[in-house]
This record gives C-alpha cells, sequence and structure tokens, in this order.
C-alpha cells in the first residue's frame, strides 16, 4: 500500500490566547501544529503565570478568566504528549516569508542571548502576534520607577514583585483597574487612579454595556476593590511630570478640561515610587506587513474567516485590533478551524464557528465602544516639553522633533525620523511614534520593517536550520 500522505502543517505565531485558540483548534481537527512563542510558558501576557520556582501559593488571585487560561494549558499539554501539536517556548520571531509553492518558512532566535537560529516550515500560518502599549511622553518619564501598565502588571503576575512600595496608576484604558486592583491587592499602597477619560462619555454607552453584564461585572469588582482599599480615583485628570533625580519621588497631575487640555492651577503633587503610567495598546503587525498583508489602519485586515488577503495567512486576536482575551479566543477559534478545513482541502462550513462568530461581532462593538471613551488626551503632546526625551533609544528630544517640522519642514514620521533618527534605535520606532506622529501633526500610520525584531549579522549570514517535521532537536519543546 502506498504511504500515507503526512497530516498538513500550520504554523501559530504567538501562544496568548488568539494563539492557543487556533492551535487547538485545528489539532483537534486533524492537522499538525506548531505553536512558537517568545516566552518560556504559553498564555501570554494575559493569562501570564509566576514561574513554578516561585511556588506561589495561590496564582489565581491574580488573574481574571483563570479556569480559561487552566483549561487552554491542559488541552495544549494533551495535545503536546499526543504529538499533534509542537510547542517550542522562549522562540523568538523575526520574519515569516511564503516559500516554494505554497509553503511558508518562520524564522526565529532562540536561546539565553535570543542568537540561535530556528526555521520552521509549514502550509500555513496563524499570527497571533499579539499588541504592545502605547506609550506617551512627558518630562520625567524615564525616571527609574516609571513602568508602563503592563509592564507593572507582568512583573506582578510573571514575579510577583513590584517596583515600589507606593504607586500611581494613570493613563486611559479598562487596564488601569486591574494594574491597581493588583498592586493594591499585593499589599502596595496606590496613591491614585488617575483616568484622563470622561465618566459621562462612558455614561453614554450603556447600551453597549448593558449587552455585556460580565464585563460590567468584572469591572465593578475592581472598583469595588479599590473602594475597600480607599483608593483615590482622579477621572479627567493627566499626568504631567514625574519627580526624581535618581529614581521616581513623585508625580504631578493635573485636571483636564472639555477639550482635553490642562487646567491651569489645578496640578497636585503625589509623593510615590513607582508610576505605572499605559495610554491604551496598538496591534503588533510586523510579521503580517512582512508578508504583504492588507492593513485596516493600523490592524491586519481580515475576513469573516480570520483570512488576511495573502493566501495561506490567517491572523487572530489584537494584531487585528485591540479588543482584549475573551474577542482574542473568538477569533483564533474561528482562525483555526478555517485553516484546518482548508488544509484539507475542503470549505469551511461558517455555521461550525457561528457561536464564536457571534461573539466576535459582540466583542467588536465593544471595543469600538471602548476606545471612543479611552483616547489618549487630545492636546497632550502640548505638555511635552522642548527637554523630554522622545525617543530614548537614540535620545532625540521633542524639540529636536518640533525643529525638524518647523524649521526643516518635516511632515510626517519618516522625514523626521531622516531627519532627527528618531525611531532608528532599537526598538525601531514602536515606543515613540505616537508621540512623533502627535509632535509632527500627522496620523500614526503603519510602517513595514523587513523584520520583526533586532537580528545578529551572523544568522542572517549564516546556513539555515530547517526543522519540518514535529521533532524539537534544541530540546526546548514544552508542554
Amino acid at each position: 500500500m502506498p504511504d500515507r500522505a503526512p497530516a498538513p502543517h500550520l504554523a501559530v505565531v504567538g501562544a496568548g490566547p488568539a494563539g492557543l485558540a487556533a492551535a487547538l483548534a485545528a489539532a483537534v481537527r486533524g492537522v499538525r501544529v506548531t505553536l512558537l512563542d517568545a516566552a518560556p510558558q504559553a498564555g501570554g501576557q494575559f493569562h501570564r503565570r509566576p514561574a513554578a520556582a516561585l511556588g506561589a501559593r495561590r496564582p489565581q488571585a491574580l488573574h481574571h478568566a483563570w479556569r480559561t487560561a487552566e483549561r487552554l494549558r491542559e488541552s495544549l499539554e494533551a495535545h503536546v504528549r499526543a504529538g499533534r501539536v509542537r510547542h517550542l517556548t522562549d522562540h523568538h520571531v523575526w520574519c515569516a516569508e511564503p516559500g516554494p509553492g505554497t509553503e511558508f518558512t518562520v524564522h526565529a532566535l532562540y536561546g539565553p542571548e535570543q542568537r540561535e537560529p530556528a526555521e520552521v516550515r509549514a502550509d500555513a500560518l496563524v499570527l497571533a502576534t499579539g499588541g504592545y502599549e502605547k506609550v506617551l511622553p512627558f518630562p520625567g518619564w524615564t525616571l527609574p520607577g516609571v513602568v508602563t501598565a503592563g509592564g507593572a502588571q507582568a512583573m506582578l503576575k510573571g514575579t510577583l514583585t513590584v517596583s515600589g512600595r507606593t504607586a500611581v496608576v494613570a493613563g486611559t484604558g479598562p487596564l488601569l483597574l486591574p494594574v491597581a486592583a493588583g498592586l493594591a491587592a499585593a499589599g502596595v499602597t496606590v496613591a491614585a487612579l488617575v483616568e484622563s477619560a470622561d465618566p459621562k462619555a462612558l455614561l453614554r454607552r450603556t447600551p453597549v454595556w448593558a449587552a455585556h453584564p460580565a464585563k460590567l461585572a468584572e469591572g465593578a469588582g475592581y472598583a469595588a476593590a479599590l473602594l475597600r482599599r480607599r483608593v483615590p480615583v482622579l477621572t479627567r485628570h493627566t499626568v504631567v511630570e514625574a519627580h526624581g533625580t535618581d529614581r521616581l519621588e513623585a508625580v504631578t497631575v493635573a485636571a483636564l478640561d472639555a477639550g482635553g487640555r490642562v487646567r491651569p492651577g489645578t496640578g497636585r503633587r503625589i509623593p510615590c515610587a513607582t508610576l505605572a503610567v499605559g495610554h491604551g495598546m496598538l496591534p503588533q503587525t510586523d510579521l503580517a506587513e512582512t508578508l504583504g498583508c492588507s492593513m485596516d489602519g493600523l490592524a491586519v485586515r481580515v475576513d469573516a474567516e480570520q483570512r488576511t488577503d495573502v493566501p495561506g495567512v490567517w491572523a487572530a486576536g489584537e494584531t487585528t485590533g485591540i479588543g482584549g482575551a475573551e474577542l482574542s479566543l473568538a477569533e483564533g477559534h474561528i482562525a483555526g478551524r478555517s485553516a484546518a478545513a482548508r488544509l484539507h482541502g475542503t470549505r469551511p462550513d461558517p455555521e461550525g464557528w457561528a457561536r464564536a462568530a457571534r461573539a466576535r461581532d459582540r466583542l467588536r462593538a465593544f471595543a469600538a465602544a471602548l476606545e471612543s471613551v479611552y483616547a489618549p488626551p487630545a492636546h497632550g503632546t502640548e505638555q511635552i516639553t522642548d527637554g523630554t526625551l522622545v525617543c530614548r533609544c537614540e535620545e532625540v528630544t521633542a524639540g529636536a522633533v518640533r525643529e525638524a517640522v518647523t524649521d526643516l519642514g518635516a511632515g510626517d514620521v519618516r522625514t523626521v525620523k531622516l531627519l532627527t533618527r528618531a525611531g532608528m534605535g532599537w526598538c525601531q520606532g514602536r515606543i515613540c511614534a505616537p508621540a512623533v506622529a502627535g509632535l509632527t501633526g500627522c496620523a500614526l500610520t503603519p510602517t513595514r520593517r523587513p523584520f520583526a525584531r533586532p537580528v545578529p549579522l551572523g544568522v542572517l549570514a549564516g546556513g539555515p536550520d530547517h526543522r519540518d517535521d514535529m521533532s524539537d532537536p534544541t530540546g526546548r519543546e514544552s508542554g
């Protein structure tokens, strides 16, 4: 009898909620799956957990939807044991490219210094690369002790540590509530929660909130936790400046008027050792852009099956638009089922994922409402002094960016980059691009990069390390 053809092979990049849902849905339907992720454990930022060596007695205390995380983890482990999924941890994907025929090659770096090359070849891809925090600078934002809101949460969840015993949580967005509640639960004195959004804007979206009672209950739970700990909540306020010499000592916050400008004479100084600040998130789209996927604003454009317009490439989760873990799960499930059907040469039946599709539609509407409410202050760049560093990698100040615009005629981020080097550093503009765009007076647009992360020249010059089967010669397979 002729040898049976191997099952089709799907590579999933990212092991957060979307990537896990996609990998599990495809594996159940007879597809070989390789799941690549930069973290040592699956779960992404939302389901991040402390290392086993830390011996956390109640890790679930810092997590929302812990049962969902456990079910995902147990399902992944079962598929890894059965040989249906290969989970490659500590693999930092820097490029994905189409190969001969319908094949794709995923390039990654692994090892303690992220210098060892690895390749995975697959018949199709699901990009579940998540998002990253939007950072808006202000005087003093580079002081030790100033961290992003997500960074503070990651420290707490992943290492059970905090950067100081007194904290201010500031910025805008729904992430601030769980970050403040989590820090308070860990024994940190949260001196204030500073939110720039207007509560009236929330009330105007009441019909949207009413359609999501679980979301309302979650938010109410965080608010109640802050109330029990007597955490002051300042709405329509923003951080004006962080103070300190060798590290953060205090922050100045001020009230905003209806137009989003700081109201003179409203500043107040709050002593603290930590400032956890966040202004929302941006989709991580580097791999999709390198493959030539079309964009919808700053997010990857997908159809009803989560397919991009590049044949053989699906996208799910925050990379298609920021919407949270529940939306990511729905999109990942749809992407995995669609990819499995098409890899088997059959036409997908949308009825099979009708429940997930309905959830996706509701949650996308909810995310759109949140985005309209939790926008950063419209005139936030006016508070950035000329001496404030905007691009930390290349040490470019706001004054240099303004000079490039007013004196040298720059009218877009790329021209400012060429004139000032803002965005040419290690992060390739991921951190400073929103601020540079704001100072330039132009919209933030996707920036196509050849690589999703810095790559050693030796890796580019060296020979390939092909891995085409379900084995893992590196010994870094995890389940």
